[in-house]
């Protein structure tokens, strides 16, 4: 396992720095597309969807609301205020588990539910391109998610003992939340120190990483609990020894459009 894991990561880490950070335009569009209808594919399974059909079917209609998107850039905003109020839904869902699963619509529910899991996160990415140091945006919202990930994985396995969320996740904890939170906002203080922040930024870029965070776990737990709805461990086996593009960008599908949100009331960029 560890040993296709590695390989997996030395395959996957030099595409993912091509596509991420030296693609532009549509080139850039397409490449996240790829990423967002592999996990929509994925995601026809945690719906409830087995057959490749189906599942297939809706990877096409994703990929096609995808054109529309990069047709229409006037439906961003509408995109990402989709994705703020989902994401607040979500948290109640996971918070609610089981009982919420009552909510969900069943199976055509559950796919409308991954459109709005998948479509804003690759806007939320295209906006962010755009900006000034777009590429910085994007780099900066993925390391906030992963040390927060690397810190709550360490301070839970420490201290971990009261259960965050056990009917989804029951390796979560309060303790590894609070210490994934602690290592992103030391991250975030020390960018803000190195590159001279106001205090009103400071506390700001404070605030604003504690909220990304926050929400890139609720996007965690969201796939987890669609995961154990439909009984499967992993979304897929299309990464050797990671499971499935959703087991990998789960978090990031919730933390990057709540993040260009921010920014633009921050006044970093247009929508």
């Amino acid at each position: 396992m560890l040993k296709q894991r590695i390989i997996t990561a030395a395959i996957l880490l030099p595409v993912a720095i091509i596509g991420f950070f030296l693609l532009q335009g549509l080139a850039f569009a397409l490449f996240i597309g790829l990423v967002v209808v592999l996990g929509a594919w994925e995601w026809a399974r945690l719906a409830g969807f087995a057959g490749q059909g189906l599942r297939v079917g809706y990877a096409l209609l994703v990929a096609l609301l995808l054109g529309v998107l990069y047709q229409f850039p006037s439906l961003a905003p509408w995109m990402l205020a989709l994705a703020v109020l989902w994401w607040l839904v979500a948290t109640y869902l996971v918070l609610t588990y089981p009982e919420s699963s009552r909510l969900w619509g069943g199976r055509g529910g559950s796919l409308l539910i991954g459109l709005a899991v998948l479509l804003p996160s690759w806007q939320g990415l295209v906006v962010l391109k755009q900006w000034q140091l777009g590429n910085w945006l994007i780099l900066a919202v993925m390391i906030l998610v992963w040390v927060a990930d690397i810190g709550a994985y360490f301070s839970g396995k420490a201290f971990g003992r009261r259960k965050l969320a056990p009917k989804v996740s029951p390796g979560k904890s309060w303790e590894g939340l609070v210490g994934g939170l602690l290592t992103s906002l030391l991250v975030t203080l020390g960018v803000g120190v190195y590159r001279g922040w106001t205090a009103r930024e400071l506390v700001l870029a404070l605030l604003g990483a504690a909220l990304v965070v926050s929400i890139s776990v609720i996007g965690d737990l969201t796939e987890s609990m669609f995961k154990r709805s439909a009984g499967i461990k992993d979304s897929s086996q299309l990464l050797p020894g990671h499971g499935g593009v959703m087991d990998r960008i789960d978090s990031l599908t919730a933390a990057i459009p709540v993040f260009a949100v921010l920014l633009w009331l921050a006044g970093w960029g247009a929508l």
